[in-house]
């Protein structure tokens, strides 16, 4: 019997396959509850996530960090860590960009964001998925099988992120290849202080806000590189360049991660191929529940500023709270028998995959509108998609690999066959 109670959630790698056992066990003791060496609390219960989300004492600071953030304080230092996480903000990993802000920075932010992805841009670049979606399946399709992540979803999601904020066409194959070298968040990295991996692509939409600043062309990048705050400031090219590779990473990720999963589960249940086919208005229900089931992001972090409680646990200031929205997203108070895949659930579209509150994502509509896209013309092209039994197993002893990091959680691979319908 596995003794849950003495395994770091942080490093062990046999908690990557399937975590779900081990949230249930978390739950079962509390929503709330201590977990892991490093003195961290637990959220694994959905109202009780929805409290840290919409509750400005909860900063986040430590977003991506979580215990490792190297503040040189925590719980028991003081009743009010405000002004030390002020004063040590910067030291953080990541605090330049908009996930580790707190209102009122964030806020500023997050409406200079809102004005570079609106309604008619996105709407713009949906016109490019359905185009993109049938290029990257044109590449595999008369082979009958792929490793889906190489061959469509990876590509796909950076392109789509790409053309949102106006990548030109010439640049997208060396875009592709750095992606295909970058790796973030491996299982047990600490903070990544002596590292960044936006690094690259923080060079790149320097140089291309830079440009378009000294000479305009009249493209999406200009646009990008002549966005005003809302009280007609012109930001820092850094600020910018910042919030545009933050959104270029994290949106490659997590359409990549919902897209595969989606597709296993097809792969998995023929029956829901048959279902989407003949009716495609149960995507976006199909969509929500896949969200609902294999999250994409595995946990996020805030701090307490002052001593609270949540829920009936009483949280000292300094403490770092874990939220697991995997483990929210199956709480059966909530979601009752969570662990079955049913997209006809009437509350399916109450799901946190993409957070709540201030820091909802705001590429939720993008990455909705990829899968969308995706799905359809998968299923206007390809039939009979099946797990490839000589790479994950047969359907009684299937086995997938997952990255291994606490962040995010995703397949490193799928291999699928079909058959072609062109």
């Amino acid at each position: 019997m596995t003794d849950f109670d003495t395994m770091d959630f942080f490093t062990d790698e046999t908690l990557v396959p399937d975590p779900y056992p081990y949230f249930d066990h978390l739950r079962s003791k509390c929503p709330v509850t201590n977990a892991t060496p490093f003195n961290v609390l637990a959220v694994t219960g959905y109202e009780e996530a929805l409290a840290v989300y919409k509750d400005q004492s909860f900063s986040s600071c430590v977003s991506v960090a979580g215990p490792f953030s190297g503040l040189p304080f925590g719980p028991g230092d003081s009743d009010d860590v405000s002004e030390l996480i002020e004063q040590h903000r910067g030291q953080v990993p990541m605090a330049e960009h908009i996930t580790t802000e707190d209102p009122p920075v964030h806020t500023r932010t997050r409406a200079l964001l809102n004005r570079l992805i609106t309604p008619k841009r996105l709407s713009e670049n949906e016109d490019f998925m359905w185009r993109l979606a049938d290029q990257q399946l044109d590449t595999f399709l008369e082979r009958g099988t792929c490793e889906f992540l190489t061959d469509y979803a990876k590509p796909f999601s950076l392109l789509v992120i790409a053309d949102l904020l106006g990548v030109p066409a010439e640049d997208h194959e060396e875009f592709k290849a750095a992606f295909a070298l970058s790796q973030v968040g491996e299982l047990g990295q600490e903070a990544p202080t002596d590292h960044n991996p936006l690094s690259w692509l923080n060079e790149k939409f320097y140089g291309y806000i830079e440009d378009r600043r000294r000479t305009p062309r009249g493209d999406v990048l200009t646009e990008l590189a002549q966005a005003k705050h809302e009280d007609g400031s012109t930001p820092d090219i850094e600020h910018v360049m910042n919030l545009s590779t933050f959104l270029f990473a994290a949106g490659t990720e997590t359409t990549t991660k919902l897209v595969s999963a989606a597709v296993r589960i097809i792969g998995e249940n023929p029956h829901f191929e048959t279902e989407l086919r003949d009716d495609r208005s149960r995507i976006p229900s199909f969509l929500e529940e896949t969200l609902r089931v294999e999250s994409p992001v595995k946990a996020h972090f805030r701090m307490a500023r002052t001593t609270t409680k949540l829920g009936e646990v009483e949280v000292p200031a300094g403490t770092t709270v874990m939220v697991l929205p995997g483990a929210c997203n199956r709480d059966e108070r909530k979601f009752p028998d969570p662990d079955t895949f049913r997209p006809d659930r009437a509350n399916v579209r109450e799901q946190i995959a993409f957070i709540r509150g201030v820091h909802s994502c705001p590429g939720a509509p993008l990455a909705r509108a990829e899968g969308r896209v995706s799905l359809n013309r998968i299923l206007d092209r390809m039939r009979d998609i099946t797990i490839s039994e000589e790479h994950h197993g047969a359907a009684d002893n299937r086995h997938y690999s997952y990255e291994p990091t606490f962040i995010m959680r995703g397949l490193s691979e799928l291999n699928i066959t079909f058959k072609p319908l062109d």
